[in-house]
């Protein structure tokens, strides 16, 4: 008894994570209120999290899993945690060896960057871009707050010496910088952190350069949402982007804009009554938002931190640092071998169980249905038509509960995998 109640009155379960990620006092009454809380026994906590390390650093992931499957991460360790989750890093390498590969990246972040910054020197400058820099023919566009008319930052180091013309995937990158600024400027605007024109630059930094460097994806709107807690919880600038180029693979691989939707219609018709055709949501667009960014809108800050580490978890593959860090893909796990599923989380446990390998639906699909699920009476009740059912999820804002939202989700996993096989 007396440790258990040692266990309980653990000063590390103790803390509040609106502590951790303060709101700006004006913002408090309309910000939604924080579920998320850590809990002894069941949240990662960092002295279990060092424990499930062995002498050289070799993680023991399945422990990890069975731990932020039932309560998430304590705040303080969340950036550590979130690399293996998202596949940074193998959890079969040592110490050592990790050592190595974040000093390889941060120097490849900094070669990036540097490229990024000879190409528009407000890069790195702890400044942001928020209006138009150039013209879609290459040409600068005249400030008229700048000394001399042109920005200093409108054309790269190269060109303002020779004159020579913008490559065109030059152009293209310059004319997402002020997008990509404008966004940043709005994203979590009540969390006290923003108040820093400094870590406004650095989200912008990290955002601008993976524009560059994924030229296929750019930049998109709601990139700056997914980024903004990664870029907070991790302290070193080039971590942060490796971590969310890391998640932009898993958003590229598993959200493909139609296959996203289609996945969202034999997922969520599964359960969905027959009646929410005369919705005219059919289509489910309004569960495009839900999924693409996912749910910032939904949850508060902490809580979307807690649904995305639950989901994360639940979806692990012990395959997926080896899948990312290839560049033809390596594929997942598929066997059944106990080792192995034990290094699975809840969801992919089941996928690979019923040997769903080729249809990937993930697991955010079975979360939007939840929530359409945990509102079928009054969707069914009140919508006329889509725009009302675009108000009525509009009304959910911060009051979810994550994890309520997930076991409800693995449920409708269990119900769809069920009715698939039939």
């Amino acid at each position: 008894m007396r440790l258990l109640a040692c266990c309980y009155n653990d000063p590390e379960m103790q803390i509040d994570p609106d502590t951790v990620y303060p709101i700006r006092p004006d913002c408090r009454d309309d910000a939604p209120k924080t579920r998320f809380k850590p809990r002894a026994g069941l949240t990662l906590s960092p002295k279990r999290w060092k424990l499930l390390h062995n002498e050289e650093g070799v993680l023991d992931i399945a422990g990890v899993i069975k731990r932020v499957q039932r309560g998430g991460i304590h705040p303080t360790i969340k950036g550590e945690v979130w690399e293996f989750l998202l596949g940074c890093y193998d959890p079969k390498s040592t110490t050592e060896q990790r050592n190595q590969l974040r000093q390889q990246r941060r120097l490849e972040y900094e070669k990036l960057k540097t490229k990024c910054r000879e190409m528009d020197t407000t890069v790195g400058s702890g400044r942001v871009i928020s209006m138009p820099v150039i013209t879609e023919d290459g040409q600068p566009i005249e400030d008229p707050n700048a000394d001399g008319g042109a920005r200093p930052s409108s054309v790269g180091s190269e060109q303002q010496t020779s004159g020579a013309p913008l490559p065109k995937e030059v152009i293209q990158w310059k004319l997402t910088l002020h997008q990509i600024g404008l966004d940043v400027n709005r994203t979590d605007r009540v969390l006290v952190y923003y108040e820093s024109q400094e870590n406004l630059a650095r989200l912008w930094d990290i955002l601008s350069v993976y524009s560059w460097v994924d030229k296929d994806i750019g930049y998109c709107q709601g990139m700056s949402d997914l980024c903004s807690p990664i870029s907070i919880i991790l302290e070193h600038e080039a971590d942060a982007f490796w971590c969310f180029e890391r998640l932009m693979r898993r958003v590229v691989q598993l959200s493909g804009a139609t296959c996203l939707l289609d996945s969202s219609k034999k997922a969520i018709s599964t359960f969905w009554n027959k009646d929410a055709k005369n919705l005219d949501g059919g289509e489910y667009l309004f569960a495009f938002r839900m999924l693409m960014v996912l749910f910032r809108r939904e949850f508060s800050f902490v809580d979307t931190m807690y649904l995305w580490e639950l989901m994360w978890s639940m979806e692990y593959n012990p395959n997926l640092f080896s899948m990312l860090e290839s560049d033809t893909g390596a594929s997942k796990a598929t066997t059944k071998d106990e080792s192995v599923l034990r290094q699975c989380g809840k969801f992919e446990r089941k996928n690979l169980q019923a040997d769903k390998k080729d249809e990937e639906i993930p697991l955010s699909v079975f979360v939007v249905a939840s929530v359409l699920e945990a509102r079928n009476k009054k969707l069914l009740g009140e919508a006329k038509g889509l725009d009302d059912v675009v108000k009525i999820l509009n009304e959910i804002t911060g009051s979810l509960d994550a994890k309520k939202a997930c076991r409800e989700a693995l449920q409708i996993h269990e119900k769809y995998l069920n009715a698939v096989k039939a």
